[in-house]
């Protein structure tokens, strides 16, 4: 049997550490030679920063091994030259739990607006942990697949501000300030996602796990969807008038989903048969109404509900009531699960955006790819 290869051993031990960093507790390195532990606990300090200096503490202090605990001090060393604080030695004392971190807390918060995909970035300010500074966490979440993306690290506030003004500059949806419990909610809600379907977050994110444990919505005080209220049919049948907003103008249905329909649609609109106006128009519902039923299942309408509610606190979060009130007057009608969804002219509208895309995609003036609504790596205007 071929042996493991020195980054397969290194991968295996940087595993090893993370598991023991994410529990507070104390790795097991026994077959773990320095020269693998010293490119693990680089990748470990790499990938965690400050966070990783009460592990690093603990295995120089507590490892059996002399070589072990050589190369731990060496790596705080370093970390120490990177400028970040690290607990110091406690003295000898019987291997143990790891020093623990500070309480961290979640002290500010940011939201953007959510993407055709269904996506959007939030950033929470944690404070507390080694040294009491600050540590950022940058996050793309999706209401499908859950987490997409996960960065972050320390920062300083001179460095949050410059970052914040930069957004405010560049980024195309909204952005807004927020409760950071609100904030954790929706990432305790992304990692519900990731439970249900059986699926991981990306490896960075294992960093900040620990910090959202147990944050939901409900565990917020808000319920994921609240109880539909009565629907102003006026507010209603004005619900298409959202689509016209820049912030969606990339919502739609996914053009991949229906091509049949598309096409189908597409012929109709250009077939040279001598049939009225009428007729066409009756030929369109149908289809559309066809897309409605396969694609706004009772599964999926909450989904669209939630996603329009979180537009409708963006917009008031902006100053514009008026989109407020439009988006949750929808998000309403699209909880009534007896009210059909053909009936919601912003549902109409989504679908024939999205037949529209897919006829362009089945004439070959855009590709596929530029305008799936599947989940991306970063939001879309």
């Amino acid at each position: 049997m071929t042996s493991p290869s020195a980054p397969d051993r290194e991968a295996a031990c940087l595993l090893s550490l993370e598991g023991a960093l994410a529990i507070g507790g104390l790795p097991d390195l026994g077959e773990c030679p320095a020269a693998v532990l010293g490119g693990a606990l680089e990748a470990l300090v790499k990938r965690h920063g400050p966070a990783a200096a009460p592990l690093l503490r603990a295995i120089a202090d507590q490892a059996r091994a002399k070589d072990i605990r050589k190369t731990a001090r060496l790596a705080i060393y370093r970390l120490g030259q990177a400028g970040f604080a690290v607990p110091p030695s406690p003295g000898r004392s019987p291997i143990g739990p790891v020093i623990k971190l500070e309480a961290e807390r979640p002290v500010r918060a940011w939201l953007s607006g959510i993407d055709g995909t269904g996506s959007r970035a939030v950033w929470i300010l944690f404070e507390g942990g080694v040294g009491g500074g600050h540590a950022l966490c940058s996050l793309i979440l999706n209401d499908e697949a859950g987490v997409l993306e996960s960065a972050g690290g320390a920062i300083t506030r001179k460095r949050l501000e410059a970052e914040l003004r930069a957004l405010r500059e560049h980024q195309k949806l909204p952005w807004v300030e927020t409760d950071p419990p609100r904030a954790c909610a929706l990432v305790g809600d992304a990692l519900d996602l990731h439970a249900r379907a059986g699926t991981e977050p990306p490896g960075e994110f294992s960093r900040w796990r620990r910090l959202f444990a147990g944050r939901t919505a409900d565990a917020a005080g808000t319920a994921e969807n609240p109880p539909p209220t009565e629907v102003d049919s006026h507010l209603l049948d004005r619900s298409a008038e959202l689509l016209e907003l820049p912030e969606l103008l990339g919502w739609f249905v996914d053009p991949g989903s229906i091509h049949e329909e598309a096409l189908a649609l597409l012929q109709a609109r250009e077939s040279r048969l001598l049939v009225s106006d009428q007729v066409k128009a009756e030929r369109e519902a149908a289809i559309v109404d066809a897309v409605i039923d396969k694609l706004f299942t009772s599964e999926a309408r909450p989904r669209w509900s939630r996603r329009l509610r979180e537009m409708g606190f963006i917009f008031r979060a902006t100053g514009r009531d008026e989109p407020a009130r439009l988006a949750e007057c929808a998000a309403d009608a699209l909880l009534d699960q007896a009210r059909a969804a053909r009936a919601i002219p912003l549902v109409r509208g989504l679908v024939l955006r999205g037949l529209d895309m897919g006829g362009e995609v089945a004439l070959g003036r855009v590709k596929l790819a530029e305008v799936s609504r599947a989940p991306v790596r970063s939001p879309r205007p």
